[in-house]
């Protein structure tokens, strides 16, 4: 088995219990926009990083392909890693998340899974997610509040668009 498949198979068998996956930070937000273009905000590179605290993203999204983000967070560059454990389009998006910036070691327990559901409602898309192994109460806090700056962000960016083609078709 290659260093990615271990790491998978570890992520898998560490989502046993709520209890092993430590402290949970989740997030939601309904975003007036149709689930495709919520799904493409989502998968899309050039959008991410309007979005996601100037990310670049790098990924085939496809399930079992790596997944990267690269930036500068709080005056320190990174380059973050994982791998696209589940996709479904228009549905879900599960991937595993290492960043060195976190001091630990690079090994499988040291990994959160990050789950994206949408669900539609109504013309509406409601986006839910959330971040397991979070270590401490502080880190699941401050991962929560960074998820939802980042959902907040994702909704100004596609209302904005939707607003700018309902004006563009009135006209």
């Amino acid at each position: 088995m290659n260093a990615l498949g271990k790491l998978h198979s570890g992520i898998e068998m560490n989502k046993q219990s709520n209890a092993e996956r430590g402290l949970v930070a989740r997030a939601s937000i309904s975003i007036n926009a149709p689930v495709e273009r919520v799904w493409n905000a989502l998968i899309t590179p050039k959008l991410i990083k309007r979005y996601m605290f100037g990310t670049e993203v790098v990924s085939e999204w496809k399930e079992g392909s790596q997944i990267v983000w690269k930036g500068e967070w709080q005056g320190k560059s990174y380059e973050d890693k994982g791998v696209i454990l589940r996709l479904k389009s228009n549905n879900l998006i599960q991937y595993s998340h290492f960043s060195p910036l976190s001091g630990e070691p690079d090994l499988p327990e040291n990994y959160h899974t990050v789950t994206i559901k949408l669900t539609r409602d109504d013309r509406k898309t409601v986006v839910s997610l959330s971040q397991d192994k979070n270590a401490t109460e502080d880190s699941r806090k401050h991962s929560e509040q960074n998820w939802k700056i980042m959902l907040e962000e994702l909704k100004k960016l596609l209302e904005n668009i939707e607003s700018k083609k309902k004006a563009s078709t009135h006209e």
